[in-house]
């Protein structure tokens, strides 16, 4: 992993989104790529703040919150401007650990965890952007409400003071063609379509698509796609 040329990749990812939003006919600044930086070297992370990619994202709290400290001591005030994202599991016990330490947190996948995530961002005195996460593909391995759930829980976490609501999460079935791609983020859009007159909010946010799948997550609708491998190699 040492020798990867993350500016490289990153060139080649933002060309490969610019393309997709192009034959989709949306802007290319209407879709923000998420650097997935679980397990890189710090190295590898600084080379990719100091070529512009800002948004990053962690998916395990006990590594996220020390990754962040670590990036701020290498990187001294560049870091400040970073917008850090949860993109994993958060346990409902580790709510107060999350709630105001990132930009946005992508997976609130139960009504529980919203609600201590709003209560300890009104402790904090700040408020907590979050998506809700829909486990579209109704797999037991991966969280997420289940989508007859989904309108139900937006309307309730929708009234809870701390926390703004910005739209949905959700992880298309691994190894899926690409017409079920589709499908699988289409059904996500459509169901954030739903909740969002129900709730009366524009839930603006679909975070949809991973290095394997994000053209097909754009072609559907996807704002924020979450890019590890293509950026970073794998991982060791």
């Amino acid at each position: 992993m040492a020798t990867v040329d993350v500016a490289a990749n990153l060139e080649r990812v933002r060309e490969s989104l610019a393309a997709a939003c192009a034959a989709s006919g949306r802007p290319a600044d209407t879709v923000r790529l998420v650097a997935v930086t679980k397990r890189v070297p710090l190295a590898l992370v600084c080379a990719a703040v100091r070529a512009g990619q800002l948004d990053l994202g962690e998916n395990r709290l006990h590594e996220a919150l020390p990754r962040q400290d670590e990036l701020r001591a290498a990187l001294g005030e560049v870091a400040a401007a970073v917008r850090w994202h949860f993109v994993g599991h958060l346990q409902r016990n580790k709510a107060n650990k999350a709630a105001g330490t990132f930009s946005l947190i992508h997976g609130v996948h139960a009504a529980e965890l919203a609600v201590r995530l709003d209560r300890r961002a009104g402790a904090l005195g700040t408020v907590q952007p979050v998506l809700l996460q829909v486990n579209i593909t109704r797999e037991p391995q991966k969280d997420g409400l289940a989508p007859e759930q989904l309108v139900d829980v937006a309307c309730a976490v929708a009234q809870l003071g701390q926390l703004e609501l910005r739209g949905l999460m959700a992880m298309a079935r691994e190894d899926a063609p690409e017409p079920e791609l589709r499908r699988t983020f289409a059904a996500v859009r459509e169901l954030r379509d739903q909740a969002a007159v129900a709730c009366g909010l524009p839930l603006p946010d679909l975070s949809l698509g991973m290095s394997d799948d994000y053209p097909a997550a754009i072609r559907e609708g996807a704002t924020l796609v979450r890019i590890g491998t293509a950026i970073f190699g794998e991982r060791d």
